[in-house]
Order: C-alpha cells, then structure tokens, then sequence
C-alpha cells in the first residue's frame, strides 16, 4: 500500500499500530511504530503509554504531530486507546473462543488447541503468527522419542578421514529461542503439534519452558537458557478414544496451558472456507458436499468424525481439469475416496464403518436431487 501523507493524519484520530522497543536508548517514548492502519506513516510513531504491549497491535489516538512542516524531521506522539480488532484472516473460529484467545495471546500464556483431526488447529496457529508479525517455528512432537529431542537430535555423519562422528543439531525450537534472546524487536510463536503423541516423560523437557521458570537445558552448550517474554508457546492435542499412538497429558502438564476447545465450523462457515480456496465450485454443490460431511459428523454410529482435510480434499478433486466438466456426477466417486476411506472397512460393506458413511452420503445425495451413481 503506499504511504500516507502527513495530510491525512489528523490529531484526534484514531489509528492502528504495532509497536516495538525504541531502539533510541536516550529517548524519552518506550515504544515505536513505523506503520498507522497498515500503512507506512510519514513519520515515526511514538509513545510511552504502559497499556501497550510490543508486537501486538492496538488502536492509538495520535496526541500531536510534531514538526508536521519537516520531511526530515519530527514524530507521531500517540496514546494507547483501546485493543485492536482481532482478526484472523482463512480460517473459521468460534467467536466467544476468539476473544479468549485474543487476551490468551496478549497476556503472553501458553494455549492448547484441544479439538478433532482437521478442525484447523495448525492453520490457526500459522494464521495468528501471520495477523500478528511473529515468526512461526512449527515443531512435530510425534518425531520425539527422548527429552533432548526437543531441543537437538543426534547424528552420525563421516568426518574426513571417514570416521564416524557424532553431532548435536539443534532443532528449530531451539534456534528460535537462541535468536529471540538476541532479538528484542520481533515474536516468535512456536507451535508444538501433536503435543500428546510423544511420550509423556521426554514432555518433562519441556516443564520449566512452560512455567515462571522460562527456561530450558541447552543440550549442546550444556547450560540453562532464558526463554525471553517474546516467546510464546501454542501446543495442539487430540484427545479421545478413537486417536491411537497418543499418550495421556498429566495435571501439571496440563496446567502449564490454558486450554481452549475448538470444534469444526458450522456448515455456512465450512462453505465460505472451501469457496474461498476452490472459487470455481459453485456454491450449490459445495453446499452439497457440506451437508454430507456434517451428516457424518452427527451420525452417532460412527466412532470417529470427518475433518474439515476432507471436503477440502474432495473440492480437489472436483476442480481438477479430469473432473470439473462434471463434478456432480464425479462427486458420488469422489466422497468414496475422500469420506469413506477414511473409515475402516469399504464403502461397499454395509457392516463396516466406510459402509456406514456410505449410506450416510447416498441418503443425503437423494435428499437434494444429486446423482448416487
């Protein structure tokens, strides 16, 4: 966008911005911006009001314009008004949920993202670092065997006379917590995925990371590490019966987070998603599609749901050029892949799951007029 002109900013107004530490040790104002509603200002924007917290966005009332005449010289005086609007852009959240996890992600806690497979846990969590300016560290937890694992992994490589050597290589959550310690402007969000599907002892790593002690073993330099306040963790979990090779999250792991619940979006919000990633399905038949995925997801036979990975895998194959000239008669041969094949059993086997879901997508498929077969 191109940069505003010192004639659009007006005292009085109220404008949007993300400070950060003023690098200016002598400076009377704590914080600094660069930027006023996304846009570069044509000076620079500071302010010392306690209420701001850096890297988050806020709403500010511009107190003065000083030396409004001058290219070259002045500032921006504001005041801290008010949160910003929390928005999060490709992704569908409850609302009441994003309001606790607006002051969740203010507040600096950890949060744990507790719902099904596919309802978007990962795609949130990218999507707040993006809203938000921070830098995203995506961590698997289900590779962890051991503690350190969290931190470095071990490997065998030849040294040049062909010996075998080992090395520590540090894995990406500690690369980011080394250069958040050298780095004061930015925020780093490190997303633990999985966080149930590793075993619960070598999570013990990872406590005093996740309490007032804000630290971690360095397993390379071995020494202690300050983890600073622009780290913040979000982990994600799968807890049920039907989620195999997971492992139980005791009460002090547990409370080391606040959990926040989350569940697949209502049908017209689940349509607008898979319409704005697939703009050349008609509406009627994502509809469609949506309408079956949710009668599955409430068909109290089934001991398992449908993540929202499954209609968006299905408007793949929908809108490829091998299927897009007739997608409604594609779209019964499509679900059998896409929905049923991700049940035990067949599709064609009506006492297995897969069977089940089937009966489910051929009685909602009539329901709307759609070919079965």
């Amino acid at each position: 966008m191109t940069k505003l002109e010192i004639d659009e900013i007006r005292v009085g107004a109220v404008m949007e911005a993300t400070f950060w530490a003023n690098p200016v040790e002598d400076s009377r104002f704590k914080y600094r911006a660069t930027h006023l509603d996304g846009r570069r200002a044509p000076k620079v924007v500071l302010s010392d009001d306690v209420r701001i917290q850096p890297g988050v966005p806020c709403l500010v009332r511009i107190e003065a314009i000083h030396k409004p005449e001058r290219a070259d010289h002045g500032f921006i005086e504001a005041k801290w008004e008010r949160p910003a609007p929390f928005r999060i852009e490709g992704v569908w959240i409850d609302p009441s949920v994003a309001k606790k996890l607006q002051i969740l992600l203010e507040s600096g806690l950890n949060i744990l993202l507790d719902g099904p497979q596919g309802c978007g846990k990962t795609t949130l969590a990218r999507a707040i670092a993006e809203s938000l300016g921070m830098e995203f560290v995506f961590f698997n937890c289900g590779a962890v065997v051991e503690a350190s694992d969290f931190l470095a992994t071990i490997q065998v490589r030849a040294s040049a006379s062909g010996a075998p050597v080992t090395d520590f290589v540090k894995t990406d959550v500690l690369l980011a917590i080394e250069q958040a310690n050298e780095s004061k402007d930015k925020r780093w969000l490190v997303f633990l995925d999985e966080l149930n599907r590793c075993p619960e002892s070598a999570r013990n790593a990872l406590m005093p990371a996740l309490d007032a002690t804000r630290r971690v073993f360095h397993p390379v330099e071995n020494r202690f590490v300050k983890i600073p306040d622009h780290v913040q963790f979000v982990a994600a979990v799968n807890r049920g019966r039907e989620f195999s090779g997971t492992f139980g999250i005791d009460a002090a792991q547990l409370d080391r987070f606040a959990p926040l619940q989350m569940r697949y979006p209502p049908p017209p919000e689940e349509v607008k998603l898979l319409r704005a990633r697939h703009p050349s399905l008609g509406k009627e038949l994502v509809e469609t599609l949506v309408a079956i995925a949710d009668a599955v997801r409430h068909a109290p036979e089934l001991g398992q749901s449908l993540s929202v990975r499954a209609t968006d895998e299905a408007c793949v194959y929908l809108e490829h050029p091998l299927m897009s000239e007739e997608p409604r008669a594609n779209l019964p041969e499509v679900l059998k892949s896409s929905f049923c094949g991700r049940f035990s059993g067949r599709w064609d086997d009506p006492g297995s799951d897969a069977g089940a879901v089937w009966a489910t997508v051929t009685r909602v498929l009539r329901e709307r007029g759609e070919p079965v077969a």
